[in-house]
Order: C-alpha cells, then sequence, then structure tokens
C-alpha cells in the first residue's frame, strides 16, 4: 500500500475526495443598522457587512472563486410577527438583487423569522408556543419575496413541520417553478451556533427551540425529516450541524438518491480557528475538516471557511 503514497504527486492523483469550490458555499450577513463592517467577536476573521459594505464584498468574493453565497439579514425593525422578512425592499431582498444583477454567483437566501422577531423564535409565537401553521403562511410570504428579488435558491431553516410544501405550493403557484428550494432538513437543537446568534441576533428571547428543532441523540427521526422533505418537494436536502453528525449525513446518502449539503456551522468553525490560533492545531486542520464532510457524502459544504480555501486555492 505505501507504494501508492510514495509522493506527493502519486499521492493527488489517487485522491478520492478534494475540496471543489464549485461545491462550497460562503455564509454572508447583512446588516442594516452598521454603517460600516464589523468583525464578529466570536468568528474571527468574519464579518456582518452593512448594505454598503456587502456591495464591495460580493464582488470581491467573486473575484476570489467563491460561486455561491448564503444571506442572511439583520433588519432596522423587529416586531412579533417578523413583517420585516417578506418587505419587497427588506434587507435580504436587496441583497439578492444586488448580487444577481452585478455577479454571476449562485445566490442562496435562508429563509426563518428568527433574525426578524423580536422575541427570536423562528415563527409566529401564540401562547408561548410556536404556532406551526400560521408560520407557513409568513414563509410563503417570504419565499415570494425572494422569487420576485431573483434569488437561485430558497433554504427555509425554522424547521416548521410541513413548510418545504408550503412554499413550492406558494412559488409554482406564482410561476416561479425553477426556484429551488434547499432545505434544512436535519436541524439539530444544537450547542454549536452560538457565534452564528451574534451575527444574525436571533437569540431566542425565552425558552429554546427544541420543540422545532431535532434532539442530537436521534438519527433515525433525522432520515424521517428528510424523507418528508423530499416527498414535499424539495430538490436539495441538508444536515446542520456537519462536523458532529458526519454519521448523519453518510446515512442520508446512502438512504437517499438526492443532493445533499451541509452546514459546517459556526461553532465548529470558532473551536477549530482558536485551537490553530492558540498553536494546538495546524492551519491544513481546516482543509481535513472540509474534506471529512465531502468524505461523508455531501454534494455541497456550507462554510465559514469557504473564502479562505479558495483564497488559499488562488495562492
Amino acid at each position: 500500500m505505501r507504494r501508492l503514497r510514495i509522493n506527493e504527486s502519486i499521492r493527488d492523483m489517487l485522491r478520492e475526495n478534494t475540496i471543489n469550490g464549485d461545491r462550497l458555499v460562503m455564509p454572508v450577513f447583512v446588516d442594516e443598522n452598521i454603517k460600516s463592517k464589523k468583525e464578529l467577536s466570536a468568528l474571527p476573521g468574519i464579518y456582518t457587512h452593512s448594505p454598503e459594505s456587502y456591495m464591495d464584498y460580493v464582488m470581491d468574493l467573486e473575484k476570489n472563486r467563491v460561486r455561491s453565497i448564503l444571506l442572511f439579514g439583520v433588519p432596522e425593525t423587529k416586531d412579533s410577527k417578523g413583517t420585516s422578512s417578506y418587505d419587497r425592499n427588506g434587507v435580504v431582498q436587496k441583497a439578492i438583487d444586488y448580487a444577481k444583477s452585478s455577479t454571476r454567483m449562485n445566490i442562496v437566501a435562508d429563509l426563518c423569522l428568527c433574525e426578524y422577531t423580536d422575541h427570536g423564535h423562528c415563527g409566529l409565537v401564540e401562547g408561548g408556543y410556536v404556532n406551526n401553521d400560521r408560520t407557513l403562511e409568513i414563509y410563503q410570504k417570504i419565499a415570494l419575496s425572494y422569487a420576485e428579488a431573483g434569488v437561485d435558491i430558497i433554504a427555509p431553516s425554522g424547521m416548521m413541520d410541513g413548510q418545504v410544501r408550503a412554499i413550492r405550493e406558494a412559488l409554482d403557484g406564482e410561476g416561479f417553478e425553477n426556484v429551488i428550494i434547499m432545505a434544512y432538513s436535519s436541524k439539530y437543537s444544537s450547542n454549536l451556533y452560538g457565534p452564528f446568534r451574534e451575527a444574525a441576533q436571533s437569540t431566542p428571547g425565552f425558552g429554546d427551540r427544541k420543540s422545532y428543532q431535532m434532539d442530537y441523540s436521534n438519527s433515525m427521526e433525522a432520515m424521517r425529516e428528510i424523507d418528508l422533505d423530499i416527498k414535499e418537494g424539495a430538490d436539495i436536502v441538508m444536515v446542520k450541524p456537519a462536523l458532529f453528525y458526519l454519521d448523519i449525513i453518510s446515512k442520508a446518502k446512502e438512504l437517499y438518491n438526492m443532493p445533499l449539503a451541509a452546514y459546517n456551522v459556526s461553532g465548529e468553525y470558532t473551536m477549530i480557528m482558536s485551537a490553530i490560533k492558540n498553536g494546538y492545531l495546524g492551519k491544513d486542520t481546516i482543509n481535513e475538516a472540509v474534506t471529512s464532510i465531502f468524505r461523508a457524502g455531501a454534494d455541497i459544504v456550507i462554510s465559514y471557511f469557504t473564502e479562505a480555501l479558495l483564497r488559499e486555492k488562488m495562492s
């Protein structure tokens, strides 16, 4: 076996999995409340952008061979119903329009209410509980506003039952049959989302999301969620987080002949970056981590490492 590892050239020729820039997605945060980009303390090297700095940033991403971005927005105003989420002139809607008119990138938009509600939950809260079916009506409005702005892919992340079917019906009913749905099918109630919540300002004001996100102890439940989303019309399914859930990615790829995305989440990024900064791990750990997600079976990896990995490939 060692003959097949004898030198770098042979190893490169026989490598089974490589990081493919066409299949990496860079998360991007746009905040209406700031005037310039701001580095996130919990995500070193990652910035939340003002609408103005975002314009320069997306152009820079494309120059560095980033092919796809995933948009998150922080609005100027929040309320109990998240009404700014479906404003035709909302923060994400404007970001979609600018990116589509100025770049050739694939534009993915996260669809959820947590950034837009004053209580921080992913749906409409009634009597201290998230009302699943009432929330779906809002999701349909958001989806249509994204489609009208020119989005390529809508990524519903709220984990409401029936969200994929509701969004698909709304899109098809208004002539947006070609808009892709990338469903956060098996999204776990994970401890690894903390840094993201700083960026998206989406920490729940009370309680938690365990009634609608998945128990991290379960794996077969994840397969049921994926199966339901496929039947409801999802074009791409997703596992989130990624590194702690490689078994779920592998099982999903084995069971379903579907494009599969995995979200290498903020906590995973911060752990690795902190270890590198403190000298406990080498920089190549980033390549190893992202490669492991592809090796497990993911076709698409959403990762905060995307920009750095593609800059490195260019240099």
